[in-house]
């Protein structure tokens, strides 16, 4: 197996199509929205960045920042969307590697705090998440988790 790389998109721009068809195949929203939010930050019109973990040239893990991650409160801003990690690479410290490289980067942009919205109860706290309160996903009846990074 060779070693796994982390990178942000615009340390390789050229993987921005291969990037948008794979956060789709995940979360499926449309490959166009992911390659649009891409190319806003690849242009420097955002801080709201894109990060890959490759292994060779497959990617094994990504998440990415977005101004709102389809929930009512917009004064929570920005936020850690699309996290995910192939299953076989789980238990890795893929996504907990990602995380720090987004909450250091957007810190180093003069941004901060960050936020996420999860169902999962314990696993952001590792990394240095706090639950900050529930809030309403657009669209849906049940409440879910907010989280911040400071």
């Amino acid at each position: 197996m060779s070693e796994l790389r982390y990178i942000s998109i615009k340390e390789e721009p050229e993987l921005k199509q291969m990037a948008a068809e794979w956060f789709h195949s995940k979360w499926y929203v449309p490959t166009e929205a992911y390659a649009e939010c891409m190319e806003e930050f690849l242009s420097d019109n955002t801080k709201n960045g894109w990060y890959l973990c490759l292994d060779g040239e497959k990617i094994v893990g990504g998440l990415g920042v977005i101004d709102n991650d389809f929930h009512v409160r917009k004064d929570l801003t920005p936020n850690v969307c699309a996290v995910y990690t192939e299953e076989d690479y789980r238990c890795r410290g893929i996504a907990g590697r990602l995380l720090d490289m987004v909450v250091e980067d957007m810190r180093n942009s003069g941004v901060s705090p960050v936020y996420l919205i999860t169902d999962h109860t314990s696993f952001y706290e590792r990394y240095g998440w706090e639950f900050l309160c529930m809030v309403q996903p657009e669209n849906e009846p049940e409440l879910t988790r907010m989280y911040i990074h400071r």
